[in-house]
């Protein structure tokens, strides 16, 4: 199960009461005050870790609550600190505050973090309000609430490259055979109901990530299907690799294809129309894909590639085109939400 959005609620500990108390001690009279502080609640830290790829434990347990401080006890004994809750999510991550829609960390790098709800502090003892007016202190202060917010967590898939296109465009297919990645197959819309990431290795001293970014359709940019899911991912992707199908099984057209999934890029993001894109022609090995390869090379800026993942036909080509664009590729904005 691959979940890419969740909300839970947060709530750092509370921290302990202080203490009343005084010494009690054979050949001490008049003891003093000696009662301990509470210990302060512990807080609520998200931090990023490889390994992790989806958000699916929060689908499952939307409470999350930090340890409690200890009271404090007598013989100045104070109390032991609530121990800080780690909550580790996917490199990649965005998180939201609920109520008012800000971010409040975008968590890209591994081991990154960010805490999102101070620990209470845990309250004075009667040694505190010791005073020459007033020895014998019976004052304590009880611990503070932790704080407590809802908050969204968003994930957006970090790749080199994303692969895009209508479905059945071919993705899944040319994923399989560039990586390791084993995305499932098939020849009706929506195979990919995720992103799919692989590794391609070029050399040895040289690989990239590459996402299968789910089909895109006619009104994405305005949640239609699960456009806003599928779209948030490709923010993600230093280049797009487009890839058109030469023959598509709906009857539809190639060019008219391509200009649907570029106004919704450009709808959903000026930066990310703007983004290096390299448009490939699949499935070479059909009679039609050379017209094809030919039309768009009359409405785009740049080479139009060919290839097949079938058969391999200008693969070597399309990794040249790749890892060329990715070199010149320019710093990211990533402030889209």
């Amino acid at each position: 199960m691959f979940v890419d959005r969740a909300q839970v609620h947060i709530e750092a500990g509370r921290g302990g009461d202080g203490c009343v108390a005084f010494r009690r001690e054979k050949h001490v009279p008049r003891g003093g005050p000696n009662g301990g502080d509470g210990g302060n609640g512990g807080s609520v830290i998200v931090r990023a870790r490889e390994g992790v790829n989806s958000l699916v434990e929060f689908a499952h347990r939307r409470h999350w609550r930090a340890p409690k401080g200890e009271h404090g006890k007598g013989s100045d004994r104070h109390g032991k600190r609530g121990k800080d809750l780690i909550i580790e999510v996917p490199p990649g991550t965005v998180i939201i505050d609920a109520d008012s829609g800000i971010i409040i960390k975008d968590l890209v790098h591994d081991q990154q973090e960010v805490m999102v709800a101070r620990g209470g502090r845990g309250g004075k003892g009667n040694p505190h309000f010791k005073s020459a007016t007033n020895q014998a202190p019976r004052e304590s202060t009880p611990g503070a609430d932790g704080e407590s917010r809802r908050v969204i967590f968003e994930l957006k898939v970090i790749a080199d490259v994303g692969l895009i296109g209508k479905p059945n465009a071919g993705k899944s297919t040319l994923l399989s055979r560039l990586s390791r990645a084993r995305p499932e197959i098939a020849d009706y819309p929506f195979t990919t109901k995720f992103p799919n990431l692989g590794q391609v290795i070029v050399d040895i001293d040289r690989s990239f990530v590459i996402a299968d970014i789910p089909g895109l359709i006619e009104g994405a940019a305005d949640g239609v299907g699960l456009g806003h899911d599928f779209l948030r991912h490709i923010m993600r992707a230093g280049i797009l690799v487009h890839l058109i199908e030469p023959l598509p099984q709906d009857g539809s057209q190639p060019l008219e294809n391509y200009q649907t999934i570029r106004a919704e890029l450009e709808k959903y993001s000026q930066e990310l129309g703007a983004r290096p894109e390299i448009v490939v022609v699949t499935k070479s090995e059909l009679p039609e894909a050379e017209e094809v390869r030919a039309e768009l090379d009359n409405h785009v800026s740049g080479d139009v590639l060919l290839i097949s993942a079938v058969t391999g036909d200008g693969l070597n080509d399309l990794l040249r085109r790749i890892t060329q664009t990715l070199d010149d590729r320019p710093v990211l904005s990533t402030d889209r939400g």
